[in-house]
């Protein structure tokens, strides 16, 4: 079996969410989705405009997910230990950075595949957020 792991904050959710999630669950047989926590996505000096258990709800109910798990750090490679997945699945806005050149010699040693998935163009949670607040203060 095929174990699939891919991570997000999933604010406000949209189509490129959609698109990643039916992507990722294509290439695997089980699904795994960590989702950011509030102290996590405030590290990233952000804060969700939804709450994170109704985050975790909303990416619970969609078909394409089989699990879904706290993310509470940004260390891949614990969250690999406590979940034995084969292949991750990451935004290529990540492929070729340091971090994640890293990560993908890590996770070679153990016999994981990274697929970088292109972001969906003109869609994000923060030009949502961008333009709600526009709409909200004219």
């Amino acid at each position: 079996m095929i174990i699939g792991y891919t991570t997000g904050v999933f604010d406000l959710f949209h189509i490129g969410h959609l698109n990643l999630l039916r992507k990722a669950k294509a290439q695997c047989d089980h699904l795994i989705v960590g989702v950011s926590t509030d102290d996590l996505v405030m590290y990233k000096h952000k804060h969700a405009v939804i709450p994170f258990e109704e985050r975790m709800e909303i990416v619970k109910a969609i078909k394409y997910v089989d699990e879904v798990v706290p993310q509470v750090n940004m260390d891949k490679m614990e969250a690999w230990k406590k979940l034995h997945f084969n292949v991750m699945f990451v935004g290529d806005d990540w492929k070729g950075t340091a971090k994640w050149d890293a990560y993908e010699k890590q996770f070679a040693e153990v016999g994981v595949k990274i697929v970088y998935f292109p972001y969906t163009k003109g869609t994000s949670s923060t030009l949502i957020n961008d333009v709600l607040l526009k709409l909200r203060n004219s």
